[in-house]
Parts: C-alpha cells; sequence; structure tokens
C-alpha cells in the first residue's frame, strides 16, 4: 500500500515542476530580429544568442536575414520585424521622408566597415592600382558603396571618373557576381571574403572600414511606437548586446569562432577564428552599445559626399538616437 501511495504521489509532485518549466519558455517574449546580411562582422550577436544573453534578459530573437539595408527597414516600417539591424543611413532616410513613426537608433554593434577588398592577383596594393578598373560595390547609398567611394576619394582615385563602381548587382549576388568573371575588385564581408579566397578565386587585399574614422556602421533601430510600447524589451535587448560586447572583448578568437559555429554550420571553425581575428585587428566592434554624436556626423559626412545627403537633410543626433537604454545597461 505504502508502495502504491509512493507510486501515485511521485506524478504529483514531478508534474508541477514540469508545468514549471515549460511556463518559462512560454513566457519568453518574442522579438523578431532582421539583420541586413549573416556575417562573422556581427560576432556579439550571435554570441548573445548562443551564450543564453537574450534569452537570460526573457527574450526569444528570432532572427531572419533581410539581404539588404533597404530590405531591413522595410520589414521594420511595415512591422514585419521588430527590430532591425543595418547602417544607420537606412533611418537617416526614412527620417527625411517625414514619417511620424520613424525608427530610432538605440543601439551600435559595430563602429566602422567590416568590408575587405578582393582582388583577381595576389599585388601590391595601393590605392592608384584601382584606376580604370571596375569594382563591384553594392547597393548605391547603402554603407558598403558610399564608404567604399569615400575612401577611394580619400586616397586620389575619383569614383566613376577614374574607376568604375558598380552598383548594379545586388549585396548577397557581389561574390557570385565576382568570381563568375564580373568585374575586377569586389567589396566582400566575412566570411564570404576568405570562402572566396580558399576557393582560389581571389585575395583579400585590403580592410576598407581601416581607412575610415568611427561610423554607426551597424546599429540597432526600431519604431518609435514599438520603443514606446515595448520599454522593457528595449532594455532586455540592449542589455545582452552589451553583455555580448563585453564577451567578445575578453574571450579569444577561436572561443568566439566556436560560439557562433551553430550560425555558419557550411564554415570551417578554422576560417571563423581567422575571420574573427581579422575583424578584431580592425576594431571592428564597439566595446558598449551607446551611439556617439561625432561617430553620426562622420556617417554624414561620407552619406553627403555620395551625393545621398544634403546638408540641409542632416539628421540632429537627437532626433535619431536614443541612448536611455544603452545607459540604463545592467
Amino acid at each position: 500500500m505504502k508502495k502504491l501511495f509512493v507510486c501515485l504521489l511521485l506524478p504529483c509532485l514531478i508534474l508541477p515542476l514540469l508545468l514549471c518549466g515549460c511556463g518559462k519558455e512560454k513566457d519568453l517574449v518574442t522579438v523578431r530580429l532582421s539583420e541586413v546580411t549573416h556575417s562573422v562582422f556581427y560576432a556579439p550577436q550571435y554570441v548573445a544568442i548562443s551564450q543564453g544573453f537574450f534569452a537570460d534578459e526573457g527574450l526569444d530573437v528570432v532572427l531572419s536575414n533581410g539581404g539588404g539595408a533597404d530590405k531591413v527597414m522595410t520589414a521594420v516600417v511595415s512591422g514585419q520585424a521588430d527590430i532591425g539591424l543595418a547602417g544607420a543611413e537606412a533611418c537617416i532616410y526614412v527620417y527625411n521622408q517625414g514619417k511620424e513613426d520613424y525608427p530610432m537608433l538605440f543601439a551600435q554593434l559595430t563602429k566602422r566597415d567590416g568590408s575587405f577588398l578582393v582582388g583577381r592577383t595576389d599585388e601590391d596594393f595601393r590605392w592608384e592600382n584601382l584606376k580604370g578598373k571596375t569594382i563591384i560595390g553594392g547597393r548605391a547609398g547603402g554603407m558598403p558603396e558610399m564608404t567604399l567611394e569615400y575612401v577611394m576619394d580619400s586616397n586620389g582615385v575619383t569614383p566613376h571618373v577614374d574607376a568604375v563602381v558598380d552598383t548594379s548587382v545586388q549585396f548577397n549576388m557581389m561574390a557570385g557576381a565576382f568570381t563568375g568573371g564580373n568585374g575586377d575588385y569586389v567589396a566582400l564581408f566575412e566570411p564570404t571574403a576568405t570562402e572566396v579566397v580558399e576557393a582560389g578565386q581571389g585575395y583579400i587585399l585590403c580592410s576598407i572600414g581601416e581607412a575610415t574614422g568611427e561610423v554607426p556602421y551597424t546599429a540597432y533601430f526600431a519604431n518609435r511606437s514599438y520603443m514606446a510600447q515595448h520599454p522593457e524589451v528595449m532594455q532586455g535587448f540592449t542589455n545582452a548586446i552589451a553583455r555580448a560586447q563585453q564577451w567578445v572583448a575578453s574571450h579569444t578568437d577561436r572561443e568566439v569562432a566556436e560560439a557562433i559555429a551553430d550560425q555558419f554550420p557550411d564554415t570551417d571553425i578554422s576560417v571563423l577564428e581567422t575571420v574573427t581575428a581579422r575583424h578584431r585587428a580592425i576594431d571592428a566592434w564597439k566595446l558598449t552599445p551607446e551611439l556617439e554624436e561625432q561617430s553620426l556626423v562622420n556617417l554624414q559626412k561620407v552619406m553627403e559626399h555620395a551625393g545621398e545627403l544634403s546638408r540641409s537633410q542632416w539628421v540632429d543626433f537627437d532626433r535619431l538616437v536614443d541612448n536611455s537604454w544603452a545607459k540604463n545597461i545592467s
């Protein structure tokens, strides 16, 4: 009889525990995050996922690849995504359209261009080598293309005069266009650049971001209405990113590679380690998510240089940036 009582009692004791565990899963708030592309450049974000930093904040982040800043912004503005990760220029464009519920920047992930110039030969590269050549640069008005042109011009090569900058190729098709025979050079993100090299189809010649000042190259943004309705989500998301930024800074390239490996199942761990080291060497990642005013000024200078923004269209820092959550990280 005693054994029967114990057998009947155990399920009663275990069931509430199981239900509690299930309850925790259900309590997670889903956040739809659209990223501009899938790249090791965003390693801290993937660390926040793999190390459970988002989950610790009660968030279930559902990640999707937007395939370009314009597409990410469309997803956020239309409500298909809650938060976007792309170049800050996307928010400037929308603000200048006069939209009332415009997206604001609230956390910065990277602070310089993360793309690398890839050529067909292992040359002693100088920027003057681009004269008379064609460079696949990305979408006109996008950060990769604008930064590339800014660096070219700063080094005595006038875009569209001394060299052709091809802006007709979609962002996620640039590597394929280059390996298919188009262009003499291409600006690629990682791990794509290294994969092109390992396939014997190109050589990494220089870092484009190393030649520019700090800008809010990739940052998180959300509609003002979403921010107002979900302040706890905003704080939790920012907390997780800040924690991941510090984690990356305090761990080795190999440890970072291992932490993000699930995000790149088709990429060898040694390649991820090499790429991580390459980004660390150019000081690509922010140590905290707070955006800085001078960085936004630098960005708008690049946009003005590219002819995508007039001085009258410059946006004041406080109208575009909400640092309240970055300043209150825990």
